[in-house]
C-alpha cells in the first residue's frame, strides 16, 4: 500500500496539473469503489475549479471553489495517472478532465481505494480522518508528543508506529527504516520509547520521510507518480527487503552482520540486530 511519501508525491503531481483549473468533465465509470461513490458524484464536481490539493495521512484532499472537498484513498493498488491518449482501460474507474485537455484517471484493479465528498468546514472531522494521529512532518510532532502517545503501550514499537491514531501516514516500509536509523529494535515495547529514545525516533521518521519524498517515493508494485515516472527511494532502503545483506553501517566497516527478517502481526519486519536494541 502506498505510504505517506508516495501519497505526498501523488498530491504534488496532481497539484501541478489541476490547481487553478476547472473540471469540464468528470466521469464515474462505475457506481462504487471500496465504498459507493456519493450520489451525483460526477455532477457535483463538474464545472468546479480546483483551489488546492493537500494530504492528511494517506488521504488525498482536493479542495474546490464551492467549498467541496474530495477525499480520495489509493487503497492497495490505486493510481492517479495522467492519461496518455489511449482509450480508458477496464480498471480506469473515475476520470477527471480540465479545460486545457489534461485528463487524470483513477485506476484500481482491486477496487480497495475510495472517493467521497465532504466540505471545507467538515473534512477535519470526517469519520475517515477525525481519529488520525499527528502528521509526522508537522511542527507539533516531537519526542514528548510521541512518548505521550506511546505511554503504557506494551505492544511492540513497530506495531505502534503502524497504528494511524499514534502517528499518521506511516506503513511497513518507513516504520522499518525509521526504527533502523533510530537504533531501536522493532520488538521493543512501545511504552519504553521515552525521553531521548523518542526524540531520536522522531528525528529518524522525519529524515526517512523527507528523503523518500525527495526521491519521489518508493516504486512499489502498484505505485507510480501521476506522470508515470517511478520513485527511487527503494534504492536507498537500509534494511527493508534486505534480508541477509549488510545494512549500510555494517557494510561501511566490513562487519559480517546481515539484516534479519522477522514476522510481526503477519507482516515482514527487517532489522539489523547489531544496531537496533
Amino acid at each position: 500500500m502506498p505510504e505517506l511519501p508516495e501519497v505526498e508525491t501523488v498530491c504534488r503531481g496532481l497539484a501541478s496539473k489541476l490547481v487553478g483549473r476547472r473540471l469540464v468533465r468528470v466521469e464515474a465509470r462505475r457506481p462504487d469503489l471500496r465504498t459507493p461513490l456519493p450520489d451525483g458524484f460526477a455532477r457535483r464536481l463538474r464545472g468546479r475549479q480546483v483551489m488546492k490539493i493537500t494530504r492528511r495521512a494517506k488521504y488525498i484532499l482536493v479542495h474546490f471553489d464551492n467549498g467541496a472537498v474530495l477525499i480520495a484513498h489509493l487503497g492497495m493498488s490505486g493510481r492517479m495517472v495522467i492519461a496518455d491518449g489511449a482509450p480508458p482501460g477496464a480498471h480506469d474507474h473515475v476520470i477527471f478532465a480540465t479545460e486545457d485537455g489534461t485528463e487524470i484517471r483513477f485506476a484500481d484493479h482491486r477496487r480497495f481505494g475510495l472517493m467521497t465528498l465532504t466540505s471545507e468546514n467538515e473534512w477535519p472531522d470526517h469519520p475517515l480522518l477525525r481519529s488520525l494521529g499527528p502528521e509526522p512532518l508537522g511542527d507539533d510532532f516531537d519526542g514528548p508528543m510521541l512518548a505521550r502517545s506511546l505511554a503504557g503501550k506494551a505492544t511492540p514499537i513497530k506495531a505502534a508506529l503502524l497504528d494511524q491514531t499514534v502517528v499518521a501516514g506511516l506503513g511497513n516500509i518507513y516504520a522499518c527504516e525509521s526504527l533502523y536509523w533510530a537504533d531501536i529494535s522493532p520488538r521493543r515495547a512501545a511504552g519504553s520509547c521515552t525521553g531521548a529514545r523518542a526524540t531520536r525516533l522522531v528525528a529518524a521518521i522525519r529524515k526517512v520521510l523527507a528523503a523518500a519524498i525527495a526521491a519521489g517515493g518508493s516504486s512499489l508494485r502498484d505505485h507510480v507518480q501521476p506522470s508515470g515516472e517511478l520513485g527511487y527511494f527503494q534504492h536507498n532502503w537500509a534494511v527493508y527487503g534486505k534480508e541477509g545483506e549488510p545494512c549500510p553501517r555494517c557494510a561501511a566497516d566490513g562487519t559480517p552482520c546481515g539484516v534479519r527478517r522477522i514476522v510481526q502481526g503477519g507482516r515482514s519486519t527487517f532489522l539489523c540486530p547489531r544496531f537496533q536494541r
